[in-house]
């Protein structure tokens, strides 16, 4: 397990020592969950600091009425999840957490990374920034997100997306595949592909198997 929690941005510059320590001072455990388990409740109060060793874990909401809506979901070892409330001190969980697949979760008591009076510890100090470093890019990624949403149109929206990636030399690296894209966009699968089909028709880009190039750029930036 330790190679796993190395990997991870937690646990980032961290050594096999520092971590073992850590776990230990912490009382992390780590859980297991069969598909279908629930790892938090709605109106649970947050206790524990969660990240994902192995498996699939969606976020969702309860309505009223009784639906239920997803509204994230992790699959990559070392994300964490539900960490927005314990560390907004929150009193207890809007979404539920549930196993879509048999799972291991580390849970990290919150009173740990709280307690902070006399410590010097380097791991502490390591983990900490690293969580401060987690919550920023999350952050970011939210904003860029919010600026997508932003736009009136999905070509629009994905001008958006393919700008906020590219790189100098026109290669778009997205970090998530077609289905994915299409969740982030809050769009059916079949609605994105057909833009994209009609924006490599009109010459914006090319798209080469899983691969996007921005052929005009002005063009794409026009679209804004």
């Amino acid at each position: 397990m330790l190679a796993e929690l190395k990997k991870s941005m937690l646990f980032l510059g961290m050594t096999e020592t520092e971590i073992n320590e850590c776990l230990k001072k912490s009382g992390a455990k780590v859980v297991e969950y069969k598909k279908g388990d629930i790892i938090f409740h709605q109106k649970e109060e947050p206790l524990k600091l969660m990240m994902l060793i192995e498996g699939t874990v969606v976020i969702g909401n309860n309505s009223s009425d009784g639906r239920r809506s997803v509204v994230a979901t992790f699959n990559q070892t070392g994300e964490l999840f539900g960490e927005v409330f314990v560390f907004l001190n929150k009193k207890s969980y809007d979404h539920y957490a549930q196993a879509t697949v048999q799972a291991r979760i580390l849970q990290i008591p919150k009173a740990f990374i709280y307690n902070a009076e006399g410590r010097n510890d380097t791991y502490y100090t390591k983990m900490i920034a690293n969580v401060l470093s987690i919550l920023a890019h999350k952050a970011y990624f939210l904003n860029q997100r919010l600026q997508v949403m932003a736009c009136a149109t999905l070509r629009q929206k994905l001008a958006k997306i393919l700008l906020q990636n590219a790189s100098v030399g026109g290669e778009v690296r997205l970090g998530m595949n077609r289905e994915a894209l299409a969740d982030f966009l809050n769009v059916a699968r079949p609605s994105l592909s057909r833009e994209l089909m009609k924006m490599q028709e009109d010459g914006l880009l090319r798209i080469e198997k899983k691969n996007i190039y921005i052929n005009k750029l002005e063009e794409l930036e026009n679209l804004l």
